[in-house]
């Protein structure tokens, strides 16, 4: 199992219930393992057998917030 390491720029963030919103939709994606959110970015490993960047993003974006590719 190969797991990828990011750090994702997230913007639109800019007060702990922001942190809370991006961290839970993370939480949601299968595969995924959050490493650390804090405001403006997502620092998450993920096993790309599980599950595409394209979905993480999808999730925050969800949420409301822009992610920086």
């Amino acid at each position: 199992m190969n797991k990828i390491s990011e750090t994702i720029t997230v913007e639109g963030m800019n007060c702990g219930h922001c942190v809370k919103a991006v961290q839970q939709a993370l939480e949601g994606v299968k595969g995924v393992e959050i490493e650390s959110v804090e405001i403006g970015t997502a620092r998450i490993s993920y096993d790309p057998d599980e599950v595409d960047r394209e979905s993480i993003v999808a999730a925050i974006q969800e949420e409301g917030y822009t992610v920086v590719q």
